[in-house]
């Protein structure tokens, strides 16, 4: 049997927002901005770098304005931005992000715990941020990202129809993009084929990201499923820093450098440079040295027989 995989894949890096408002350090602006100008140097190209939330609540993120406005200096680097509602929104607009995510939880449970609304409650703000985008004349895409879509520590069981319901519902209220995500861990190759392959067939094109964590070892196992569903974007973090609240020892996204190495390894094309990425990694762990760090590739390396393969596999 020919196993097709795409020939190109993009890794979106969120360490910025996803990881840094998980853990305690509150890293200075100087490193973030670092932190960004070594990423576009490795070749990253889409970057989430913070959340407009309010500083008393997420005082790791107050700076994101700052980061939006350096990040839109460098050539080709298209910048995400997480809010929750639509005055995090409305700062989004004003920042010229080129994509503000609005979170959504498919656990009815995670939803009133995390944002304080049901995941309809979501859907309808997301349909006054399309209307308050629009009068705007930005050109700012929204993505709508359904979460706890394999499970939820707090809820337990989530239907997959309910998943698909709301990422539907998503589209509908305006949402140019929508993702899915497996918050807490919960995700295995077989429910991500299945998943993630009936939602690109609903979404097609406007199916945009899949963001997986590593809580369980399955992370990039479950990249592979995605892949073999249709998928061509991943969201990742360097280290393998970040997790979930409401999921007590959860670890972060699959690590970025991780990512890129299955990615490269299996002959699909992501423009990263893997050994500045490693050197971006090992500034990270520097600024980051309190903090617990995940991930395997920085420990021993790309092997001597690392080489670009040819994308169809013979199984």
């Amino acid at each position: 049997m020919t196993q097709l995989f795409p020939s190109q894949a993009v890794i979106r890096e969120v360490g910025l927002r996803d990881g840094l408002q998980s853990i305690r350090t509150i890293l200075p602006t100087a490193s973030k901005l670092a932190w960004i100008r070594g990423a576009h140097a490795a070749g990253l190209r889409e970057l989430e770098v913070g959340s407009f939330v309010p500083a008393r609540l997420l005082p790791q993120l107050a700076d994101t304005a700052e980061l939006v406005a350096f990040a839109r200096t460098l050539p080709g680097l298209f910048t995400s931005v997480l809010v929750p509602n639509l005055r995090g929104a409305q700062d989004a607009l004003d920042s010229g992000a080129d994509l503000l995510i609005v979170p959504l939880s498919a656990s009815h449970a995670h939803s009133l715990a995390n944002l304080r609304k049901t995941p309809d409650e979501v859907v309808a703000e997301v349909a006054r941020i399309r209307a308050a985008r629009d009068a705007s004349g930005a050109r700012t895409l929204i993505e709508g990202g359904v979460g706890t879509a394999f499970g939820c520590t707090l809820q337990g069981h989530v239907d997959a129809q309910e998943v698909l319901r709301l990422m539907q519902a998503l589209l509908d209220a305006g949402a140019d993009r929508v993702s899915l995500a497996d918050t807490v861990g919960y995700a295995d190759p077989r429910m991500v084929r299945e998943l993630f392959g009936r939602a690109v067939d609903i979404a097609g094109e406007r199916f945009w990201c899949g963001h997986f964590h590593d809580t369980r070892g399955l992370g990039l196992a479950n990249v592979y499923a995605a892949l073999d569903a249709g998928v061509t974007r991943f969201d990742a973090c360097l280290a393998g820093i970040g997790g979930c609240p409401h999921a007590p020892g959860a670890s972060g996204n699959v690590a970025t450098e991780d990512l890129a190495y299955l990615l490269g390894s299996m002959g699909i094309e992501t423009g990263i440079d893997i050994a500045r990425l490693l050197a971006l990694r090992a500034d990270v762990a520097g600024w980051l040295r309190d903090e617990t760090l995940h991930g395997t590739l920085w420990r021993a390396g790309l092997p001597k027989t690392y080489a670009a393969r040819p994308a169809a596999i013979a199984a």
